[in-house]
């Protein structure tokens, strides 16, 4: 199956892993489809829904898609731009990278974002306590070649013509506003960040939202499919046993962090559910790792109009 890959790149993303995703949706049929944690929203975007509410508490993932979904960026507007921002970092490097790091930091242009997103390191999504993005030139100044161009303009041309005639919103707000306004046909894809699995997590994931989106869930009346991870060769995620009585299915997947061999680390993902999963009869076994979500610390900001 052919994977629709964002153009906005996530630590985290689960695009080695949607095939096994959307088998275990099974025959369910649905009026909504809700993701109250986007993030790169591979998940939804290969599903496909007639009508979703995509939500997450980063504004700049938010203002993207909503910039896509007006007009305001377009295939066109999206090439222009990349070709001229690149040829300024092939000439200047980190030096231009670092102008517009700041530049976004003042004015947060989506555009920006896009740029930093493919050009930073390890396409991360990282911002300090007072909400300015901080993550490193990726050293690849000549980054934004032709084809690489091209691909990025596929993708968002992917969701500019998805938008037109699907009816998808992109909202930014808490999980809890999200989770709190279900219909009992809505579908909920939950792929929160990991507790415990990196330390970036503490300023914006800890066990009081742990807590409240396992009771949220719970006391839904819509089916839903939670991702998490099941354990690793160390350890196991103590989170799980509050789901003790949903169906839960497992499969090993590798993380890393770093090109090097020693930061890839087998890992169990889970994936649970309030309804019965089908057995799997493909092989998902997944021969390259993707990484650990990093969340934006929750700030306020304001909506584009």
């Amino acid at each position: 199956m052919k994977i629709f890959v964002p153009p906005i790149k996530c630590q985290g993303i689960k695009t080695k892993l949607v095939s096994w995703i959307k088998d275990n949706l099974s025959d369910n049929k649905f009026d909504r489809w809700i993701e109250p944690f986007m993030g790169s929203g591979v998940v939804g975007f290969n599903v496909r829904p007639h009508k979703a509410i995509f939500a997450d508490t980063n504004i700049h993932l938010i203002n993207f898609y909503n910039a896509v979904k007006t007009g305001e960026i377009t295939p066109a507007i999206a090439r222009y731009f990349l070709e001229l921002e690149g040829m300024k970092l092939a000439k200047s490097g980190q030096k231009y990278f670092n102008e517009v790091r700041e530049r976004f930091n003042m004015d947060f242009k989506s555009l920006d974002f896009l740029f930093l997103n493919r050009s930073c390191f390890n396409g991360m999504i990282r911002f300090n306590r007072y909400g300015k993005f901080n993550v490193p030139f990726g050293h690849k100044p000549n980054r934004f070649s032709k084809a690489y161009i091209t691909k990025i303009v596929n993708q968002i041309d992917y969701i500019s013509q998805a938008v037109k005639i699907l009816d998808w919103q992109f909202v930014c707000r808490d999980f809890r506003e999200t989770l709190n306004e279900l219909n009992k046909n809505d579908f909920v894809y939950c792929d929160p960040p990991y507790l415990g699995r990196h330390v970036d997590y503490f300023d914006s994931w800890n066990e009081e939202d742990e807590k409240d989106l396992f009771n949220l869930l719970d006391n839904s009346n819509c089916k839903y499919i939670l991702s998490t991870w099941h354990s690793n060769q160390y350890r196991s995620n103590k989170e799980i046993d509050k789901y003790i009585r949903q169906n839960i299915q497992t499969k090993e997947h590798f993380y890393h962090v770093g090109a090097s061999e020693k930061n890839r680390n087998a890992m169990t993902e889970a994936l649970i559910s309030n309804y019965m999963l089908p057995k799997q009869k493909i092989d998902y076994t997944i021969p390259t790792g993707v990484q650990l979500q990093i969340m934006e610390p929750k700030r306020k900001y304001k909506l584009r109009k």
